[in-house]
This record gives C-alpha cells, sequence and structure tokens, in this order.
C-alpha cells in the first residue's frame, strides 16, 4: 500500500479509479464494507480472480489515501489555526472555573457577614411600597362607588354635559381596575347610571319642542355630543316634535271638552282627537281654535328657533387644523350636514302634521249657523295660520285652503240664503223714507270697509292689518321675528274695537236746523207761481208778459228746477240700502280673506243687488195698477172710428218713448229666471224647476201696505218712488267704486262674469228711472181733460183768432199745479235733477201726445183753425219754458210737424204719410216665452206681469194720418186725392193685418 501511494499516478487516472468505487461505500459510517465483500464472492471461489480483485480494491484503497492525504495537506493551515483557538478556549474555561470558585468563596463570607434582620428590613420596604399603591387604588375604588350620589346631583341640576363627562371618566378609571373584583359589579353600575342619563337627556330634549331655551338646548346638544350621538338626537328630536303636536292638540280639545261637559266624565280621554273634535260647543270654538294656534305655534315657534340654533352654532364652530384631528373634523361635517338636511325635511313634515290636526277641528264642526262675525274670526284665525305656514316651510298650505274652503262655502250658501229672506222681508217692510245720513256719507265710513283702508295685499287676514298699523319696521319683519321672544300672532286684537264709531247720520237728514230753515223759506208762500199764469190777457202778438217779470221769474224757475235745494250732495238712500251695503261690505272682507271662494262670494254679491233691483222695479216700475181710463180708438180700413178719450195706459204705448231698454228688460228676465221663485207655495214646483234649484231663488217681494201710490195728493207716492229708485242708483254707484277691488280678487277665468255683471246690469240702474216715473207723469195731468175739452173746440173758423182756446190754460194750470207739488215732495225728499228731467220729459212728451191726438180727433177744420192749433201750442211752449229748464221741448217737432202737415199738397202728404208710418214693436213675456207684437195702431196693454219694452220706429198712427187726410178735404185735395191717400195708407197698414 506504501508503494502504492508512493507511485506517481496521473490525477486523471487517480480521478478514473476513484470513479470507479461503488457508490455503497459513500453512504454512511456504519457501513460493513468486509460483510459486503464477502457477500459479493461467487459460490466457486477462482483465487486469480480474487487476486485481480484485491489488487482493484487496492489500487482504489490507494487512490483514496492519496486523495485524503492530498487534501489533508491542502488544509494544514487551516487545521493550526483552528488548533489555537481550541487551545485559547481552553484556558479561558480555566480562567472562569477559577473566577467561579472565587465568587462562591466570597458568597459564602457575605452570607456570614450580614444579618437576617438587614434582609427582613429590606422586605418591609418593599411590602411598604406595594401597600401604598395599593392603598392609592383603594381610595379611588372608594370614589368611583361614591359617583353615583354626584351624578344624581348633576342630573338635578340638568348639567348633562357634566354628568355624561364625569361617568365617562369614571368608567376609564374603572377599567384600570378591573383586576380587583369589586370592580366588575361597579362597572355594571355605571353602565346602568349612564343609560338613565340618557333617558333624562331624552325627557330633557322633548321638553324643548314646547318652550325653547338656549341654554338647556345647549347642554342637551353638548351632552348628546360626548356621547357620539349626535344624528340620533336629531331623529329622536323630530319624534318629540311630532308627539308634541299631538298631545297639544289632544290636550287643547279635551280641556274645552271636558269643561263644556261640566262632569268630570273620563270618557272623552279614550277618544280619538276626531271624535273629540265632534264634542266642540259653537260657543268654546273659537276659544278653543285660537288656543290651538297658539298651543301650535309655540311648537313651530319652539322648531324654528332649533333650526337658527344650528345655524348660528354651525358659524361658530371652528374646524381644527391639525393633522392628527383630520379624521374628528370628517365626522363633524357629516353630523352637521346630517343634522341640517334633517331639519329641512322637518319643516315640511311639521307644518304638514299642524295643518292634518286643524284640519281635522276645522272639519269637525259645522259652522253653517255661526255668526258672520263669529266666522270671520274663524277665517281670520286661519288666514294667520296659513301666513305662519308660509313663513315656516313656504307651503300654500292646500290642506288648510281646502278644508277652511268646503266649510266657508257651505257656509256663504246658509248665509246668504238667510240673507236674501231677510233683505226680502226689509224690502216687504221698508216704507221707501229716506235714511238721513251726512252730506260727506262714504262706504268706507262703514265697519264693514275698514279693512279696505289698509294698504295690503286681499290675502292678508284682518289680523294682520293690525301688526301693519304699528309702523313700517314692524310691518317689515316675519311673524318668528316679531314674536321671537314674547307674544303669539295668535292674540286676539279686540282692544281697538270699543273704540271704533260710525258718524254717518245726521239729524232729521241735515247737517243743521238752519239749513234746513233756509231751504224751504221760499216754498211757505205761492211765490213760485208765475204771475202770468194768472193773468187774463196776454199780448197775443208777441206771447210774452213785460220783460221785467219774465226775467224775474225765469230766474226764480231756474233757480229750482232740479228741486236739489241745498240738500244736493246728501245721498238717498233708505235703511234697507244701508244694510244692502253693509252686506256688501261683510261678503267682500270674507273673500278678501279667502281668496278661493272670492268667484262666489262676488256671484252672490251680484244677487243681492240684481234682487234689490228687482224688487224696485216689481214694486214701483210696473204698470200693473188699475188705471180708470177707456180705450184708445183704433183704426182699421178707410174709415175713421168717432173719437174717444185717451187714457195713460194708451199713452204708455203711443207716446213712443221706449221706457225700457232691451238690455234693461234682458236683464230684468235673467233675473227673474235665476234668482226669483215665481211658485214659492211649491203648487207648480216641476214646472220652476228642481227643489235644488228652487232653493236658490227667493220669492218675489211684495209692496209694503204702509206705501200707498194711488194717492194724487202726493203724486202717486213720488216720494217713495224718488227714494228707492234713486237709492237703487247711489247703490249701484257704490259698486261702481268697488270695481276695481272686486277685479283684484277675482279669479283671471272668472272676470269676463265681473265685467258682464258690471255692464249689463249695474250700469241700468239709471234706466229704471224712465218706467217708474212715467206712472207719475201719467197720472199727473189730467190729459183725459184736456181731450174733452180740445174736443169742445170749433176749429172750421173762418178768421184768424189772436186768444189761444182755454184748454191751453187748463193745461199749464195742470203743470203748475204739477210743479208746486214736485216743490211740495221737495220738502221730504230731494229731487235730483235727472229725476225732475225724466219728470218733466215724460209730462211734456204725454201732453203734446195728447195734443196730436186732440188734432187728430178733429172732423173739419179750416186754415184759420190750424193757425189757432199752431197759436195754442205755441202759447203752450212759452209758458211751459217759465216752468222748467229742460232743453229741448220734448216731442216739439212731433206736434209742429203734425200741424203744418195739414198745408201739405198732394203729392207731399203722400210722401209724408210714406216717412210718418207707425210701426210699434211690444216685447213682453209670459209663462216664460217671450213674444214680439208689431202693431200698426195703438193698443191698450193691460197689466202684464212681467217686464216691457215698446220701440217705436215712426211716430203717427194710421188713423191719426187717416184723419189729417179727411180733414185737408176740400181745402187743398180733392176726393179723388183723398182716396188715393187713404189707399196708400192702407197699403201700409196692409202687410201688418
Amino acid at each position: 500500500m506504501r508503494e502504492l501511494r508512493q507511485q506517481p499516478i496521473d490525477p486523471q487516472a487517480e480521478q478514473e479509479i476513484i470513479d470507479s468505487i461503488e457508490e455503497v461505500y459513500f453512504s454512511n459510517d456504519s457501513f460493513d464494507m468486509v460483510r459486503h465483500e464477502l457477500e459479493k464472492l461467487p459460490p466457486e471461489l477462482n483465487l486469480q480472480e480474487l487476486e485481480e480483485y484485491r489488487d482493484k480494491l487496492k489500487r482504489q484503497q490507494a487512490a483514496v489515501s492519496k486523495r485524503v492525504a492530498d487534501l489533508i495537506l491542502e488544509k494544514q493551515p487551516s487545521y493550526v489555526k483552528e488548533l489555537e483557538r481550541v487551545t485559547a478556549l481552553q484556558a479561558n474555561l480555566q480562567l472562569a472555573a477559577v473566577i467561579c470558585t472565587n465568587a462562591r468563596r466570597q458568597l459564602r463570607v457575605s452570607k456570614e457577614e450580614f444579618t437576617e434582620a438587614s434582609l427582613g428590613l429590606l422586605a418591609n420596604q418593599r411590602r411598604r411600597q406595594l401597600l401604598t399603591g395599593l392603598l392609592k387604588s383603594l381610595r379611588t375604588i372608594k370614589t368611583l362607588q361614591r359617583t353615583d350620589v354626584r351624578l344624581s346631583e348633576m342630573l338635578e341640576e340638568e348639567d348633562y354635559p357634566g354628568a355624561i363627562q364625569l361617568c365617562l371618566e369614571c368608567q376609564k378609571a374603572a377599567s384600570t381596575f378591573k383586576h380587583y373584583s369589586c370592580i366588575s359589579e361597579l362597572n355594571s353600575k355605571l353602565q346602568d347610571t349612564l343609560e338613565q342619563i340618557e333617558e333624562q337627556l331624552d325627557v330633557a330634549l322633548s321638553r324643548t319642542c314646547k318652550h325653547f331655551d338656549v341654554l338647556h338646548y345647549t347642554k342637551v346638544q353638548k351632552a348628546y355630543t360626548l356621547l357620539g350621538k349626535t344624528q340620533t338626537a336629531m331623529d329622536q328630536l323630530h319624534m318629540h316634535f311630532t308627539q308634541a303636536i299631538h298631545n297639544t292638540v289632544f290636550q287643547v280639545v279635551l280641556g274645552y271638552v271636558e269643561l263644556c261637559a261640566g262632569n268630570a266624565d273620563t270618557k272623552f280621554q279614550k277618544m280619538q282627537y276626531k271624535d273629540l273634535c265632534t264634542h266642540i260647543t259653537l260657543d268654546s270654538y273659537i276659544p278653543c281654535l285660537t288656543d290651538l294656534c297658539k298651543a301650535l305655534w309655540e311648537v313651530m315657534l319652539s322648531y324654528h328657533r332649533t333650526m337658527q340654533w344650528h345655524e348660528e352654532h354651525d358659524k361658530q364652530k371652528t374646524v381644527p387644523s391639525q393633522d392628527d384631528a383630520a379624521g374628528e373634523s370628517d365626522e363633524l361635517t357629516v353630523d352637521r350636514s346630517y343634522v341640517k338636511k334633517k331639519l329641512e325635511h322637518g319643516l315640511t313634515r311639521i307644518w304638514q302634521d299642524v295643518q292634518l290636526k286643524v284640519k281635522v277641528y276645522i272639519l269637525g264642526t259645522d259652522m253653517s249657523n255661526f255668526k258672520y262675525d263669529d266666522f270671520i274670526v274663524v277665517l281670520d284665525v286661519i288666514s294667520r295660520l296659513m301666513q305662519v305656514g308660509e313663513e315656516f316651510c313656504g307651503s300654500k298650505s292646500e290642506v288648510l285652503q281646502e278644508s277652511i274652503k268646503r266649510q266657508s262655502v257651505n257656509y256663504f250658501k246658509n248665509y246668504h240664503r238667510a240673507r236674501l229672506e231677510e233683505l226680502r222681508m226689509f224690502l216687504e217692510n221698508e216704507t221707501w223714507e229716506l235714511c238721513p245720513v251726512k252730506s260727506n256719507f262714504n262706504i268706507a265710513q262703514l265697519h264693514e270697509f275698514r279693512f279696505m283702508g289698509q294698504c295690503r295685499s286681499p290675502s292678508v287676514s284682518p289680523s294682520r292689518q293690525a301688526a301693519s298699523s304699528a309702523g313700517p319696521a314692524l310691518e317689515e319683519l316675519s311673524l318668528f321675528q316679531q314674536y321671537h321672544q314674547d307674544g303669539n300672532p295668535f292674540e286676539m286684537h279686540t282692544e281697538h274695537k270699543e273704540e271704533e264709531t260710525e258718524d254717518v247720520l245726521a239729524s232729521n237728514g241735515y247737517e243743521s236746523d238752519e239749513l234746513e230753515k233756509s231751504v224751504y223759506q221760499d216754498y211757505d208762500s205761492d211765490s213760485d207761481v208765475p204771475d202770468e199764469l194768472k193773468q187774463d190777457y196776454v199780448d197775443e202778438q208777441t206771447g210774452d208778459a213785460p220783460l221785467k217779470s219774465v226775467s224775474r221769474e225765469t230766474i226764480r224757475s231756474k233757480k229750482k228746477s232740479d228741486y236739489n235745494l241745498s240738500k244736493a250732495s246728501a245721498p238717498i238712500l233708505t235703511n234697507t240700502t244701508l244694510n244692502v251695503i253693509r252686506l256688501v261690505g261683510k261678503y267682500m272682507q270674507m273673500m278678501n280673506i279667502l281668496k278661493p271662494i272670492a268667484f262666489d262670494v262676488i256671484h252672490c254679491v251680484s244677487q243681492l243687488f240684481d234682487y234689490y233691483l228687482y224688487a224696485v222695479y216689481t214694486f214701483f216700475g210696473r204698470n200693473d195698477m188699475p188705471v180708470p181710463s177707456p180705450s184708445l180708438p183704433t183704426y182699421s180700413g178707410r174709415e175713421a172710428v168717432p173719437a174717444r178719450v185717451v187714457g195713460p195706459a194708451c199713452l204708455y204705448e203711443s207716446s213712443g218713448l221706449g221706457l225700457i231698454s232691451s238690455r234693461l228688460r234682458t236683464t230684468l228676465n235673467r233675473i227673474q229666471e235665476s234668482l226669483i221663485d215665481m211658485d214659492p207655495v211649491g203648487e207648480n214646483a216641476g214646472v220652476h224647476g228642481p227643489a235644488e234649484d228652487r232653493k236658490e231663488k227667493v220669492p218675489s217681494p211684495h209692496l209694503s201696505q204702509m206705501v200707498i201710490l194711488t194717492d194724487s195728493g202726493t203724486l202717486y207716492g213720488l216720494a217713495q218712488r224718488v227714494v228707492a229708485t234713486e237709492s237703487l242708483v247711489f247703490l249701484a254707484e257704490q259698486f261702481e267704486s268697488l270695481q276695481s277691488h272686486l277685479d283684484t280678487m277675482m279669479p283671471a277665468a272668472k272676470k269676463p262674469f265681473l265685467q258682464q255683471f258690471y255692464s249689463q246690469t249695474v250700469s241700468t240702474a239709471s234706466e229704471l228711472r224712465k218706467p217708474i216715473y212715467w206712472i207719475v207723469a201719467a197720472k199727473a195731468i189730467d190729459y183725459e181733460q184736456m181731450l174733452l175739452m180740445m174736443a169742445g173746440v170749433k176749429w172750421d173758423i173762418k178768421e184768424i183768432m189772436s186768444q189761444h182756446n182755454v184748454y191751453v190754460d187748463v193745461l199749464l194750470k195742470e203743470f203748475e199745479q204739477f210743479n208746486k207739488r214736485l216743490g211740495d215732495v221737495s220738502r221730504h225728499v230731494r229731487i235730483p235733477l235727472p229725476v225732475s228731467n225724466v219728470l218733466w220729459e215724460h209730462c211734456i212728451r204725454l201732453a203734446n201726445r195728447t195734443l196730436v191726438e186732440g188734432y187728430a180727433n178733429v172732423k173739419k177744420c179750416s186754415n184759420e183753425g190750424r193757425a189757432l192749433m199752431q197759436l195754442d201750442f205755441q202759447q203752450f211752449l212759452m209758458k211751459l219754458e217759465k216752468l222748467t229748464d229742460l232743453r229741448p221741448i220734448p216731442d216739439k217737432e212731433f206736434v209742429e210737424t203734425y200741424i203744418k202737415a195739414y198745408y201739405l199738397t198732394e203729392n207731399d202728404m203722400e210722401q209724408f204719410i210714406k216717412n210718418h208710418r207707425v210701426r210699434l214693436s211690444i216685447y213682453y213675456q209670459t209663462g216664460g216665452f217671450r213674444i214680439a207684437f208689431c202693431l200698426s195702431s195703438s193698443l191698450t196693454l193691460a197689466a202684464l206681469c212681467v217686464p216691457v219694452c215698446a220701440c217705436w220706429t215712426q211716430e203717427y198712427s194710421m188713423k191719426q194720418l187717416a184723419n189729417l187726410v179727411n180733414v185737408c178735404l176740400g181745402s187743398h185735395i180733392n176726393k179723388k186725392a183723398r182716396q188715393k191717400l187713404l189707399a196708400a195708407i192702407d197699403d201700409i197698414d196692409r202687410p201688418k193685418r
């Protein structure tokens, strides 16, 4: 082996030898190579093979040994170095053993030198330190156990932030000593105390819903902030507001119900709020409503102030700028955003709850039987509440408007029906005496129209006017600003009502007794009678009296022609008129407060005027009174019927006055169809419409038996007629003055109704003067006597006369007497200029028509007779012009043209007949049907039951034209021409027959 190791071997060959070694020799240290080789021997041994194999193993062993030796030689420096380290470690271990031996020896010496007392002192010192720490912990625990007493005191003082702060600190301290067994019980007790604080905090939060206090609410919010429950607090707050509204209204209504019940019956407390509202009596309705609104105002004011507190708090609160507070700042921003949105959303919710509660109260009682003033108070309170809602959350209060509209429509229908019946009663008991008012009387002086004097919009309630009158600065503030600290917008403003008085009535219709004396001092004698009418002789050449006398009497006549006297500025009205005006004021006040029913109210206002107008016409304008006059002769064919006297009833149609215009006739028909119940007893209910429609109608009024219209001494009730007619005109003037105000309150879609009412009804009031005063004019002058006297005059004279006929003086005496009686009437009732003009126009027109009728009755007439006719008529005109200022004289041309027609030639006469033929269209209504007749001659109309309109297109009747032709026969018209002209008249009349 040594030889083999010493022999040089090629490294490659050496590596091949090592590689040829079996892998098993490199497996592990426990490998038994001998056993391995022996087991490899074959059953039959061969020495040579064994030797060869032995040599192989030797070469392998020599190669391995050589390789190991080479490696050892290669690592020799490392080996030496490591060996040195082992030697150093051995030296260190020996040194450590020496040190340990010395330490043990020294410890043994120390034990022997120190005593056990010294060691005991050290142990006691350490125990003392431990006990001192324990005592401190026990004192803290004792303080924690006594914290509940302090917490109770702080809760009684309502120091909620301090109580919560203390409780949280105690909980934090308790967690420090949780290793003590007594702390677990204390910790549970603190948790219960914290829950109790939250409960009391919730109660404190609920108290802010009715009476908001800044300090109190600040404490509550700070407490919730410490608890980290800001959002929860806001949710709870809205729940408390809802509960506060419910509890408030229930307690207010319950209190009034129990007070009115008069006993301690507790069944009311178990009722629902809706059922409870039905037990409110009429006497307690308004006080309960007022208190209800006051209580709800307190709740809404608290909510408003709550929002203000949060707005101011958010402005004052500064957000921390440190980086470590960023998370806290984000959380604070989220809380503020939540609170703001919750409060804004809560405005509508709170107001909706208030509306629903008040709606139930409003609809719980039937207010149809309320007094007007009480109902106005209700409207005022609800209007103020709606104003609060608009300022509270910008709501239009549709729920309240709908409920109050339902009650208002129901109330107003009953109220208006009662007022119409009351108006009928007033009219039927009205004696049409003058109601003495001052000359400066104006509807604004009446209590009912005081609301119009306030500068405000129609939607503002009257109670707000009291606030607005306090000053411009106060008016600009909202209700929440005005009553921020104290007061209530629903306080009843009654302190000024006692001071308000009406000073509209005058003493006996005059401002003073001296004025009354000066008015009538000129009427105490006969000085108003012109001297010319007393003379037996008048110069026929001129027809005038001496110049001086004419001037004096003309001046006196002009002074008194309108009979206004010194009372010209005093309006003519009756107590009924004043009552209607007051009703209009009340109606306007109602719709001023509640605009949704403005159209219904204005419609009812129009019915008041309609009924008054219809009553005045029915009482004084119908020609249905018996007139003791024979009928007017008619003409048919070529022959003239013998003359008869003409009565006023005939002259009504033949005068061509056109008494009732088509517009007035249409208005009267409309009123009768829509407002007048023609069958109040109910005998022909089916004819006049369903019962529902008849409910809206009123029976036609009847004139009081105290009013006498048949006495000639009073000019057939002229004073009453003047008072009635002119009071209607005055009423129409007041309606005209109110048109602009009514127009502002009328809905745009309904304004045509208002315009039509004014154009077709109000404006026709003055047109009633003609038919009403015509009846007086038809009876005041004795036209029948004049016709009889004219029939006795001889007209076929041969010489021209210088003296007029007696009938002219008689007729002028009639007019003189008429003028005197007008003056007598004017002592009691002022006769306005339009009235005197209508009366004079009617009388003159009827007199002139009577003259024509009298001339038409003449059988024979000469040229000198026609001259006498002209003389008579000129004398009549001259004296008449001194009695009246009316110019021109009505129908003057009508008479003159007829007289002058006598001188026309045949051709001119034929043209005259064609141009002056008569056509009378008479409209009247009976049984609901309108009938029109076209008549060719005069016709006596019996008592018509409805308005009549007579419309003439030409002047002369067939009989008058035929008489004109017959009288001209023999003078300048022969028989042939007469037949031709009569045939022309007959041709004109034939189509009508």
